[in-house]
C-alpha cells in the first residue's frame, strides 16, 4: 500500500448536520454545525457554525440562517464553499504562512451522482484545498469504527447521519454492496415536529424537536416511560404554550423513519454474497453516526435481522476519523473508484 502522509493534510466529514475536520497527526480539531448565517441585504456572512446555529428561529428579517447541505449533498454551493473555507482556516490556524495548500479527503454519500460529487470536489478546492479526493461515507465510517476493511472478510456498517443513512457491506478494501437512503436524523426531527403539530396544534422549532429526540426519543423499545415538557406556539391562539409529551408518543412518531432504516439494512443483506453474509452473522452489524445513539435502535435492528448489532465506540466521530486515517492511502483511493465512490473526472 502506498502511503502519503503530510502533517497538514485534512480529512473532512462534510455532513448535513455537522462538519468535522481531521488534521493528519492531530485528530479531530474542528467540530461545528453545518450552518451559516447570511445578511440578505449585504450578502455578507454574519456567523458560521455554533454561533450561526444559535440564531436559528431567532433572527431579524434581514438575516437568514442557511443549512447549505441537504440530504448529504450540496444545496447551496457558494455558501458551502465559504463554510468549508472557514473550517479549513480554523483547522490550520497554527500553520506556517509558507506552508503549502493541504490535500483534502472529503466524504460523500455512496448514492451520490457524478454531478453532486463534482460539486463537492470543486467546493473543497475553492475553499483552499490543493487537491480533493472523495471517499464513500460508509467506507470512511467502517475505517473509523475499526472494522477490518482491508481483509478478505465481510464487515457491515450502518451510518445514520443527519441527511442520509448509508448501509454497506465491505471486504478487501472495497464496497461489495450498499444502499444510501435520504432518511436519517433530520427526518426524525421533522417527524416529531409534524406529530406535535398534528396532535397538539403546537408549532415547535427544529432545535426543540432535536432536544426531544435526544432526551426521550427511542426506536420503539421503551426502557422507561419518560415525559418531557415542551414549549411552542399554539396554532389556534397564536400564543406560547407548554405541553407534556411522553416517550411512547415520540417512539410512535419515529416509527416510519426507523422502519425505513431497517428496510435498507434488510435490502443490503439480501444482496450480500453468501460467504460475506456468513461473516456478518459471526461479526455482527456496526452502527455509527448520530442516529446510532437513538435508544433501542440497535436492539430493534438485531430483532429484525436476527444478527448481533453493536454501536461504534465513537459513533459521532467515526466518519471523520476514517476520512482522516484514509489520508495515508490517497494513492489507493485514486486508483480504486469502488472505494472513493467513483473515479475522478480529472
Amino acid at each position: 500500500m502506498v502511503r502519503f502522509s503530510l502533517s497538514q493534510d485534512l480529512g473532512i466529514d462534510l455532513g448535513t448536520a455537522n462538519t468535522l475536520v481531521y488534521v493528519n497527526g492531530k485528530g479531530i480539531v474542528v467540530r461545528e454545525p453545518s450552518v451559516v448565517a447570511k445578511n440578505r441585504t449585504t450578502g455578507e456572512i454574519e456567523a458560521v457554525g455554533s454561533s450561526a446555529r444559535n440564531m436559528i428561529g431567532r433572527t431579524p428579517g434581514n438575516i437568514s440562517v442557511i443549512r447549505p447541505m441537504k440530504d448529504g449533498v450540496i444545496a447551496d454551493y457558494d455558501t458551502t464553499a465559504v463554510m468549508m473555507k472557514y473550517y479549513i482556516k480554523q483547522a490550520q490556524k497554527n500553520r506556517s504562512s509558507f506552508a503549502r495548500k493541504p490535500n483534502v479527503m472529503v466524504c460523500v454519500p455512496s448514492g451520490i451522482t457524478m454531478v453532486e460529487e463534482r460539486a463537492v470536489i470543486d467546493a473543497t478546492k475553492q475553499a483552499g484545498a490543493k487537491d480533493a479526493f472523495p471517499i464513500a461515507e460508509p467506507f470512511a465510517a467502517a475505517i473509523g469504527a475499526g472494522l477490518p476493511v482491508w481483509e478478505p472478510t465481510g464487515s457491515m456498517i450502518v451510518d445514520i447521519g443527519g441527511g442520509t443513512t448509508e448501509v454497506a457491506i465491505i471486504s478487501l478494501g472495497g464496497i461489495v454492496t450498499s444502499q444510501s437512503i435520504r432518511v436519517a436524523g433530520d427526518d426524525m426531527d421533522e417527524s416529531i415536529t409534524q406529530y406535535v403539530r398534528k396532535k397538539y396544534n403546537l408549532m415547535i422549532g427544529e432545535r426543540s424537536a432535536e432536544s426531544i429526540k435526544m432526551d426521550i426519543g427511542s426506536a420503539g423499545m421503551l426502557f422507561e416511560n419518560d415525559e418531557m415538557d415542551i414549549r411552542g406556539r399554539d396554532l389556534l391562539t397564536g400564543l406560547p404554550k407548554t405541553i407534556t409529551i411522553s416517550a411512547e408518543e415520540i417512539a410512535l412518531s419515529l416509527k416510519d423513519t426507523v422502519t425505513s432504516i431497517i428496510d435498507a439494512v434488510k435490502n443490503t443483506l439480501e444482496k450480500s454474497p453468501p460467504e460475506l453474509a456468513a461473516d456478518i452473522m459471526d461479526r455482527g452489524i456496526v452502527l455509527s453516526g448520530g442516529g446510532a445513539l437513538l435508544k433501542g435502535l440497535d436492539q430493534i435492528i438485531s430483532d429484525e435481522t436476527k444478527m448481533p448489532v453493536f454501536v461504534a465506540e465513537e459513533p459521532l466521530d467515526s466518519v471523520a476519523i476514517g476520512t482522516g486515517k484514509s489520508l495515508e492511502y490517497i494513492q489507493h483511493f485514486k486508483s480504486n473508484p469502488n472505494v472513493s465512490s467513483r473515479s475522478l473526472m480529472d
